[in-house]
């Protein structure tokens, strides 16, 4: 007898695979499909190049996203009991070394001889006013103000721009002190002075004046002539000494425009602790610092004021804690698949809806008349 393929001339290999495997056959969630029934067309072809496409962005956007990780920032207040903090300094005064005073006036009644605790090197002005990436507090090197509305290309405005994995290892390096240019010869019409110094937790003000100014001294008082205390500042940072890190003053300069200038810097120092993980995992790492914001106030004074750079910083009793952290590569696995998953779906879903658009428009064109899968009905059998 035959069977109703072979009556209507049908092959039944056509139309799937044979059922071998037995039982688990029975449990395939994969049904296969003929080559002969899978028809290729201009449509899906354009589809599959965009979902390629897009997929790829999707790609590259979710492993860029993982690369840099995600930062937290959170504000808490100091529990650490800290007595004492550095301050790093490197600043060029356009007045001999010899005419300079230098101290620290704490908010605990202690006076410290900075002068004796820091060096202080003769050097010209000329090797450092026109020194690559020198400009003005609030503005940027083409002298441009800056309102934070946006970065300057080439130029780290603020304090750590960076991601935090580049703070942390360029944190670990060797911090050195640079050379004093050589003065080749040329008469030193400023001087250097540059260091740390250890001073009290507690509010302070960091000055340099003329000497026999500003305090009951003996000694000769200075020619108000000689008065000059145009700045530039290449480092002014406190804890420990991270040349790497970018601090609001690094880089500035200010001119004085008579003998009597007074330039005052107000800072408010946060303790700031980068981490490169979470604090207390495994493999995480950190580092200590602290970051300020400053404002300035620069002004000619009258001969009964004492003139000179003033630098008054206050500690605030909170602490900033700046984490980055990565999800795991398995997890970042799990959602390489969900994006692409979710690309093929969507491509998918985006092919069938304009094959069934076009299906439509089609058969409007002919007059809404279908032949069927078949073909065409005969009016009559014979």
């Amino acid at each position: 007898m035959m069977n109703g393929y072979e009556k209507h001339d049908l092959d039944d290999e056509a139309f799937g695979a044979k059922s071998g495997g037995g039982i688990v056959s029975a449990f395939d969630a994969f049904p296969k499909s003929k080559p002969q029934y899978v028809q290729r067309t201009a449509g899906g072809g354009k589809w599959t190049v965009a979902m390629i496409f897009f997929s790829a962005i999707l790609l590259w956007s979710e492993v860029g996203r993982w690369w840099r990780g995600s930062e937290t920032h959170t504000f808490a207040v100091e529990k650490g009991v800290a007595h004492s903090l550095d301050i790093n300094i490197d600043i060029v005064v356009k007045m001999r070394c010899s005419d300079l005073h230098i101290n620290v006036q704490d908010a605990a009644g202690d006076r410290i001889l900075a002068a004796s605790r820091l060096t202080r090197d003769p050097t010209a002005w000329a090797h450092w006013v026109d020194a690559s990436g020198v400009h003005r507090l609030g503005r940027d090197e083409n002298g441009r103000r800056v309102t934070g509305e946006g970065w300057t290309i080439g130029h780290d405005e603020g304090f750590g721009e960076e991601h935090i994995h580049d703070i942390v290892a360029l944190g670990r390096k060797r911090a050195r002190w640079g050379k004093t240019p050589r003065l080749w010869g040329a008469e030193p019409d400023s001087c250097r002075i540059f260091g740390s110094l250890e001073l009290n937790k507690v509010q302070g003000d960091f000055h340099i004046t003329a000497r026999g100014h500003g305090y009951m001294e003996f000694g000769e008082h200075l020619n108000h002539d000689v008065f000059n205390f145009s700045h530039i500042i290449s480092e002014f940072s406190f804890g420990a000494f991270l040349p790497s890190l970018a601090n609001p003053l690094d880089g500035t300069t200010d001119v004085a425009t008579g003998h009597f200038h007074k330039f005052q810097y107000f800072m408010s120092v946060v303790p700031t602790v980068y981490s490169l993980g979470e604090p207390g995992r495994l493999g995480s790492r950190s580092i200590v610092t602290n970051q300020y914001a400053v404002t300035e106030q620069a002004r000619e004074v009258s001969d009964r004021i004492i003139p000179g750079i003033f630098f008054k910083y206050d500690i605030e009793p909170i602490a900033l804690n700046i984490v980055e952290s990565r999800d795991g590569f398995f997890v970042f696995l799990i959602k390489i698949i969900n994006v692409l998953s979710g690309a093929l779906v969507a491509g998918h879903w985006g092919f069938r809806l304009s094959d069934w658009v076009t299906d439509v428009l089609g058969k409007r064109r002919r007059g809404g008349h279908s032949e069927g899968m078949l073909g065409s009905k005969p009016a009559h059998f014979e």
